[in-house]
């Protein structure tokens, strides 16, 4: 029993909690005390729980969204549209009689002879006839030569060319009206029109084939035609102060404005045209104006008034605004139009409310952090491979072989990557390059040109370690190079390397949202915190909608202090002669 006792006495039972106790440096591994060292490190622990939070939202909260990422949210509502242009018609307009057909390219030469006084013009080498029949209207007639006259000793010669015939009684009066060096002679119906030629005339049958007017018709149909008699009529009776007149056996009223020369026409009490000198042009092609509000419009035009209130049809009061620039007149109207519902504040269906093109902006922090902690990761395992294979290679064969892939490293690292970005960026810019393709491009971009920091490291690890008694030994034994330096010397680089990687990731999310920022990361409709604040901007999206970019800001700063913090502790863990 007192055997036992002195047993028990002597066993020496640890209470301490210090990791320098002879008893717990027996029982925990390096492994183990690099986690418990990292695990007490109390910014480790608030970097690990921001970086597992940065990662449930961007990927958990990404797919528990009802959203989608390019999806665009609408609203109705009213905004003062562009409803009518208006302008005030300066140009003469061809209306064809029945069965004829006037070409636009006279209206020049009509145009300067109506301005002229002149009876006649010459276009496409045929003469017209001018007559005025009223303000600003006139009719046109045309000529056909139908036959030259050779005045021979008294008499004439007809040599017939057309195929409209002379007949005797035609000729005589022809004749005469030579002799009585008149340019007109009239049989009948028929109006003959002479022209002399050298010693020839010219006999021409004249035909109405039109009128030119600048006043404009306008139906209370789409589906009314109107024929060139009934416009022909209305003119004439706007000019004469008429109130109706009688075309193909139907009654027309017209009430004639005499100060603007316009008249609404009607058709058995029921409006049926409208004419004046302005031109209205639908905004909406699918809309048609009434002829009522038409002439409202013209009358308050005409008066310079910019506000206008007219009943609709269905009796409502509506407001129409009337702006005039360069004698070009716009009139808008309070329309109920879908929107893309941009820049909506937060509410209950988004917590963070929209963005500039009407995208829930919640969901866009959730997409985008997926890119930009995926770019981040990519990047760094390229730089991670390259990094460690060169620095590997030129430190464990060192002389000529170090010298070469040194330089290489020093030449990546002299390369300027702001501008080489900046170019390369305006590059795919120029070629379209698909906004998917671009991520991986800029992926790769980031990790050639960062993974010298990697390589320099892995270098000087290796150059220390080859020399211990560990590699000696495995070059004794007959270890192959490749074995020696994957199953050896990288092990006892990973620790650096982790430590390394965690804190450049940082730096790379960092990267990568000023190159989207500046317009050359990631790409519309992809999002990325980067691209999400370079949204903004103009100062008045920047003063008013803080819901847009300080949400994202905030993300990166926690996302790049989260790694910071993490990287710390690890190298705290690693090595903590380094903490002191």
């Amino acid at each position: 029993m007192k055997k036992e006792d002195t047993k028990a006495e002597n066993k020496h039972i640890s209470t301490s909690k210090s990791l320098d106790d002879e008893q717990r440096v027996k029982v925990l591994s390096p492994g183990a005390m690099v986690a418990k060292r990292f695990f007490r490190n109390r910014l480790a622990m608030v970097g690990l729980v921001i970086l597992i939070c940065m990662f449930l939202f961007a990927f958990v909260g990404g797919a528990l969204t009802p959203y989608k990422e390019d999806q665009v949210f609408r609203k109705t509502d009213t905004i003062l549209k562009d409803y009518v242009g208006v302008t005030k018609n300066s140009a003469y307009r061809l209306i064809s009689a029945e069965g004829k057909k006037l070409p636009s390219s006279i209206v020049s030469a009509l145009t300067k002879a109506a301005d002229n006084g002149e009876e006649s013009f010459e276009a496409n080498n045929t003469t017209y006839y001018l007559t005025k029949e009223g303000e600003e209207f006139y009719s046109i007639a045309g000529g056909s030569q139908i036959a030259t006259a050779l005045a021979l000793k008294g008499n004439y010669r007809f040599n017939e060319s057309g195929n409209v015939p002379l007949t005797d009684e035609a000729k005589e009066a022809i004749a005469e009206a030579i002799d009585n060096d008149k340019t007109v002679a009239e049989v009948g119906d028929t109006e003959y029109q002479i022209s002399k030629k050298g010693k020839q005339y010219m006999i021409s049958v004249v035909e109405n084939l039109g009128m030119a007017t600048k006043k404009v018709f306008s139906t209370a149909s789409s589906d009314t035609e109107m024929t060139y008699d009934f416009q022909f009529a209305v003119e004439k009776a706007i000019d004469a102060g008429e109130t109706s007149i009688t075309v193909d056996g139907e009654t027309y009223e017209l009430d004639v404005d005499k100060e603007n020369h316009s008249a609404m026409i009607s058709k058995g009490g029921e409006e049926y045209a409208y004419v004046s000198y302005y031109v209205m042009n639908m905004i909406q092609k699918s809309d048609f104006l009434s002829l009522d509000l038409r002439r409202e419009i013209e009358r308050a035009v005409s008066s310079g008034e910019t506000v206008l209130t007219f009943a609709s049809a269905a009796g409502e009061e509506e407001e129409y605004r009337i702006q005039v620039r360069d004698n070009q007149y716009t009139v808008k109207k309070n329309t109920e139009t879908h929107l893309n519902d941009t820049f909506a504040s937060p509410s209950k269906e988004h917590w963070l409310g929209t963005d500039g093109n009407g995208m829930d902006m919640l969901t866009r922090l959730m997409y985008g952090g997926r890119i930009s902690l995926l770019i981040g990761f990519v990047v760094i395992l390229i730089e991670i491979v390259l990094g460690m294979l060169v620095g590997g290679i030129a430190g464990y064969f060192g002389g000529w072989v170090d010298t070469i892939l040194m330089r290489v490293v020093d030449i990546v690292i002299c390369i300027p990557s702001m501008p080489l970005y900046l170019i390369l960026g305006s590059v795919m810019d120029y070629m379209q390059v698909d906004p998917r393709i671009r991520i991986f491009m800029l992926c790769i971009i980031l990790g050639l040109i960062g993974w010298t920091t990697i390589a320099r490291m892995t270098r000087g690890q290796i150059l220390s370690l080859r020399e211990q008694e560990f590699m000696v030994a495995t070059e004794a034994t007959g270890i192959r190079v490749s074995r020696r330096i994957t199953k050896h010397l990288i092990p006892n680089v990973i620790p650096q390397i982790i430590v390394i990687a965690t804190m450049e990731l940082g730096s790379v999310i960092l990267m990568e949202a000023t190159l989207s920022f500046l317009g050359l990361g990631v790409k519309f409709p992809y999002a990325s915190w980067g691209n999400i604040v370079n949204a903004v901007n103009d100062s008045y999206v920047l003063t008013n909608y803080w819901f847009v970019w300080i949400p994202a800001g905030c993300l990166i700063l926690l996302t790049v202090l989260g790694f910071n913090f993490v990287g710390d502790g690890l190298r705290d863990a690693f090595d903590p002669k380094m903490k002191r």
